[in-house]
Formats: structure tokens, C-alpha cells, sequence
């Protein structure tokens, strides 16, 4: 199986790659790592999953430039159930455009009809607790912002903490096996669940991950404080 990587020499804070790394590691996949001046590998040949974590706001730009010139690849892909997982603010780059508090704003994609804020001195912090198929999601959030918008079904629901923005339960997007979030981080990796649910979605089946039993055992601590009522989930 082929796992690629879009943009990692920019979109890697937070430790986003051990997100492909780990399932890499799980099923003994292959790496492709695609820089910004790479023509993307999904454009031409199968790809198992498509991964992207979070850059700067100068990435953000980047990027879009970068992915721009394959949006008829990215429709393709999505609509023939392609496994696309996308992390932290490189979500906003699919959606119309990111409003500055200037009142400027930066166009993005358009392939979905959100819009993002960017507020650079209210960063919001805070933990995370949702739930997708049956199973609970564990994760941190930090941004300058949040989505509005249309955003479907979402990909997680929120139990605590700001789903797409604060007044919304529906965390994330999803359009078939499209998936994005605003969860940071580690998230496959601190999610044995999740990890498990993403290779059954590439055709891998009953998957066994790597360091299952040490994961495991994490997962259910974390999963355990962050249900705690009193534990706080957001901070400034």
C-alpha cells in the first residue's frame, strides 16, 4: 500500500507526521513524501491515503498555490472514495476563503463552503473530546480561528470542547472518505481506534497497529481524564 505525504517540509508542527508514520508503521506501507514544487502521486496513480497536517499561515498560501492546478484531481479523488486525511489548519485550505481582522481575506480552494477566521492575538487552546462510529475521539486543538460554514455531517461530534467553531457539535469535515480536523497533533497515534478505523477505510482488514498494547493502554488513561467533569478543556 502507498501512503503519501502532501507538503511536509512545511506542514508539519505539532508532530502531524507521525500520524502517516504510524500507520506506514502499521501495515508496512510505502512513503512517498511530496514537496511543494512535486507534482502530487494521486494525481497519476493509486494512492492508499492522502495525508496533510498543519503549516503556517504563510503555508496555508502555499499550499493552496501548490494544489491548486490539481483540483480536478482532488474532485476525482474524493468522489471515487479516495482516503484523504487532512489535520489541524490545513482544513481551511479547502474551503472558500480566510478572513483577516482587517477586513482582507485570503481566497482558498472553494471545495467546500466554509470560511475560517483569523484572530493572531486570540489564539484559542483546548482539549478535545468527540466521538465518531461508536468510538470516542481524544486530541488538542490551537488556532488563530475557527470555520463557519456549511460543514455536512462533520467528521467527529462533539462531546466537549468547539466542534467546527464553538456554537456547532459537528467537528471537522467529511465528504465520503474524505476526512479533515481541527484536531492537532499525534491524533491516529493517540486514537488506536481512529487508526484501526482509517485502515479499514484503505481496504486493510482486521488491522493490527503498531505498539497496539502500549497505545491502547494511553488511549484509555487520556480517554479517562479527559471524561473527568471537573477537567478543564479550554485555556487562553
Amino acid at each position: 500500500m502507498k501512503i503519501e505525504i502532501l507538503y511536509p517540509e512545511i506542514c508539519n508542527l505539532y508532530g502531524d507526521l507521525f500520524n502517516p508514520d504510524y500507520l506506514a508503521r502499521s501495515i508496512h506501507a510505502e512513503v512517498i513524501h511530496t514537496g511543494l514544487k512535486d507534482t502530487p502521486r494521486f494525481v497519476s496513480e493509486k494512492i492508499d491515503l492522502v495525508y496533510m497536517g498543519t503549516t503556517t499561515e504563510r503555508g496555508q498560501e502555499l499550499v493552496r498555490d501548490a494544489l491548486k492546478p490539481h483540483l480536478d484531481a482532488i474532485r476525482t479523488r474524493i468522489a471515487q472514495g479516495g482516503v484523504t486525511l487532512i489535520t489541524g489548519n490545513a482544513m481551511e485550505i479547502f474551503g472558500e476563503y480566510i478572513a483577516n481582522e482587517d477586513g482582507t481575506r485570503v481566497e482558498m480552494l472553494g471545495l467546500f463552503p466554509i470560511h475560517a477566521t483569523r484572530k493572531m492575538m486570540s489564539r484559542y487552546n483546548s482539549l478535545y473530546l468527540g466521538e465518531l462510529g461508536g468510538f470516542k475521539i481524544i486530541g488538542f486543538k490551537s488556532q488563530f480561528g475557527h470555520a463557519y460554514g456549511q460543514n455536512g455531517q462533520g467528521l467527529f461530534h462533539t462531546i466537549r470542547g468547539a466542534g467546527l467553531n464553538p456554537d456547532v457539535m459537528e467537528e471537522g469535515l467529511r465528504d465520503g472518505n474524505f476526512m479533515a480536523t481541527y484536531v492537532i497533533g499525534p491524533v491516529v497515534v493517540m486514537n488506536p481506534p481512529f487508526a484501526k478505523y482509517v485502515l479499514e477505510l484503505m481496504g486493510v482488514e482486521n488491522p493490527t497497529l503498531a505498539f497496539e498494547e502500549v497505545a491502547t493502554d494511553m488511549y484509555n488513561t487520556r480517554l479517562s481524564e479527559f471524561s473527568e467533569p471537573d477537567r478543564g478543556f479550554i485555556y487562553h
